[in-house]
């Protein structure tokens, strides 16, 4: 398919672009370094050969993501799967999710799509800010990412969101790709997760018709994404500190690669993944004259509502929620054995946190509430 030009700058490559790229992946010596860890034991020149094979980007996703992603669930997870009962998989889909992991959230939902039926995967919105590694930068294009540009001036923002809606419209409406996006920029460091307005005003950008109709030719699906451990908690419990010590705080430049290798390669537990019933019916039902902002605000609280409801708690949650109070309120959800070990596992935690003004008990209680908070917003939508 011929993609306007326009997008050229943020589309995921395509197969007509796969060759080139392929060979520019085999000029960095740091994409061999990455190839033989991720596929130890096999020989770089046959995976090569394979990969110079691969005519589109589904099939590079199919030969290599695919493998990959269900290997590494067997050595950081006790498993996932996904609740799809709720929608068709002969249609296309506009997946907004919470957002734990940087790399794993759209990687986990690729192979869960198609394990789930969906004859293809998804797009998936990127981050530029990620994407300093030129090397990277090609192999997501390849991963079927399209980049979201950050960082610019306003003006330059509002010409770029545009542009990113109207590729988004693209993707589902010509393409007939899904797309997942998280909803809002950046991962929620607390696990408290809200959509951000700002997501739903890019989304209207594009399209035809009032913003009620515009957001509906997205076909949105709220995504709930648990895990039952998040390996960069410590992670982010550290940062909040950095920021409560330092208002004027900034991430290092190699702190998101900590981050995504940590995320990566760090446990998990189980994973579940829950599709809420598309919400076209809904926005079909709103009166369209009232103001955007109240468009946009119901919209959004639809969508915390849909993604709250389908969490899958774990008992850690419970556990943390009744520590992080001071009570036994929720006890009847958890074993004496499960509070043990989630207190172990926190404690494991906290030792890994080098500050030079470590505040133990400040940092204890960002990661209680890590744990705590979908516990919260689960139990409000009940």
């Amino acid at each position: 398919m011929k993609v306007p030009a326009e997008f050229d700058e943020i589309r995921p490559f395509g197969p007509e672009d796969l060759p080139a790229a392929y060979e520019r992946l085999l000029a960095y010596p740091m994409f061999r370094t990455m190839v033989e860890y991720v596929f130890p034991g096999k020989p770089f020149d046959a995976l090569v050969a394979r990969m110079r094979e691969c005519k589109t980007n589904l099939e590079f996703q199919k030969t290599f993501c695919y493998p990959f992603l269900v290997n590494l669930l067997s050595k950081v997870s006790k498993g996932a799967d996904m609740d799809v009962k709720d929608i068709d998989t002969s249609c296309r889909y506009t997946f907004v999710s919470n957002h734990r992991d940087i790399v794993l959230d759209s990687g986990f939902l690729s192979i869960l799509l198609l394990d789930s039926g969906f004859t293809t995967t998804c797009e998936i919105a990127i981050g530029d800010n990620l994407l300093s590694l030129p090397w990277v930068k090609d192999l997501v294009r390849i991963n079927k990412s399209f980049i979201v540009e950050r960082g610019a001036s306003m003006r330059q923002m509002l010409v770029a969101s545009k542009r990113l809606s109207e590729y988004m419209h693209f993707a589902i409406a010509e393409k007939n790709e899904n797309v997942w996006i998280a909803q809002r920029e950046g991962r929620a460091k607390d696990s408290d997760d809200r959509t951000q307005g700002a997501i739903l005003k890019m989304m209207a950008m594009g399209g035809e018709g009032g913003v009620i109709e515009r957001i509906a030719q997205l076909h949105i699906v709220p995504l709930s994404i648990s895990y039952e451990f998040d390996p960069c908690d410590f992670l982010k419990a550290k940062e909040f500190q950095q920021k409560r010590d330092n208002p004027d705080f900034k991430k290092g430049k190699d702190d998101d690669i900590i981050s995504m290798q940590t995320g990566v390669m760090g446990y998990k537990g189980h994973i579940h993944y829950h599709c809420a019933p598309c919400i076209d019916d809904f926005l079909h039902q709103l009166d369209p004259n009232m103001p955007k902002t109240e468009i946009f605000d119901t919209i959004a609280a639809r969508l915390d509502t849909e993604i709250h409801r389908n969490y899958r708690l774990y008992p850690c949650n419970y556990v943390a929620l009744d520590l992080l109070k001071n009570s036994t309120q929720y006890v009847s959800m958890y074993t004496p054995e499960d509070k043990a070990q989630f207190e172990t596992y926190i404690e494991g935690q906290l030792t890994k946190i080098e500050l030079p003004n470590k505040d133990e008990a400040y940092l204890k209680e960002r990661l209680l509430t890590m744990y705590a908070n979908p516990a919260i917003n689960y139990l409000a939508t009940v």
